[in-house]
């Protein structure tokens, strides 16, 4: 059975702190859009790193492939302003 987004946006915060957190997809492919403080000065290879550290042997099981945007609650604000 196929990960719904549901289950990919537990799976993720399970294993990373996030203010926001929001996953959307078809159970093969999925986007998410990632706030945490643990991305605080971290180039962009880093934070997903850690995202894909999250979900461990799901993303090479069930998650086929995951589209993310990986944000500071700083760079959040800044955006939303």
């Amino acid at each position: 059975m196929d990960p719904t987004p549901e289950d990919v946006r537990r799976y993720i915060a399970a294993g990373l702190e996030c203010s926001v957190l929001q996953v959307e997809g078809d159970g093969r492919h999925f986007s998410a859009l990632i706030v945490s403080p643990t991305f605080e000065g971290r180039p962009r290879v880093a934070r997903h790193q850690l995202v894909y550290a999250a979900l461990g042997e799901r993303m090479h099981a069930e998650v086929h492939a995951l589209s993310m945007r990986t944000l500071t609650p700083a760079e959040y604000e800044a955006e939303a302003r």
